[in-house]
């Protein structure tokens, strides 16, 4: 029982600190986000979060995670209602790029992450993303809608795109502008791999 407890004490702990973090990166950006200020936010102590997250980039990291995870539930809702497996397929790579406007996923994922952890094709949730990606081409592949490439590649050049193009709306002076002619190139660049453009719309 007092394991339990234990662990559940640090569970908690943790939630607070990702949650006061989360806020005071969205609204100020992690450069300018105190250590001192988001610990008193929690209610708790910097020993706290440097026990459980090692410094304020571990912080940025699981903050990012979190993000990433409640990204995948509503990237998965979307594919499960498309009407195919290339629309599930475009439909969710829209979806992640379209994303990009909303506030704090553009400040937090697409401006501090990259800046302060390096390049955002390299983290794990994107190494786990290019595998289902690669997984769905090599099944469109095998039943004829998309052109005999290499999976992998098609993948990582899809996943690419995509990524850019979130950084892009990201950083621009006017991202729905941005985002209008991305979505539409992006479009043009994906129906290039069908075996056949009518196979775009068909149900």
């Amino acid at each position: 029982m007092a394991a339990r407890r234990r662990a559940q004490m640090v569970e908690e702990t943790r939630a607070k600190l990702i949650e006061a973090a989360r806020k005071a990166f969205a609204a100020k950006g992690y450069a300018a986000a105190s250590m001192d200020d988001l610990t008193a936010e929690a209610g708790l102590t910097r020993g706290a979060l440097y026990h459980n997250f090692g410094d304020k980039k571990g912080l940025l990291q699981a903050v990012i995670d979190q993000m990433d995870a409640e990204m995948g539930v509503r990237l998965r809702a979307v594919r499960e209602r498309a009407q195919t497996p290339w629309l599930a397929l475009l439909d969710e790579s829209i979806a992640y790029i379209e994303m990009a406007l909303e506030p704090e996923i553009q400040r937090i994922m697409l401006l501090d992450g990259p800046a302060v952890l390096g390049d955002p094709s390299r983290w794990p949730n994107q190494t786990a993303c290019l595998r289902t990606t690669t997984q769905t081409i090599q099944a469109l592949i095998d039943e004829g809608t998309v052109r005999p490439v290499d999976a992998e590649a098609a993948a990582r050049l899809l996943n690419g795109a995509a990524l850019n193009a979130s950084l892009w709306i990201a950083a621009a002076d006017d991202p729905h502008a941005v985002l209008a002619k991305a979505v539409d190139a992006f479009r043009h660049l994906a129906v290039g791999l069908l075996q056949s453009a009518d196979m775009a719309t068909r149900p």
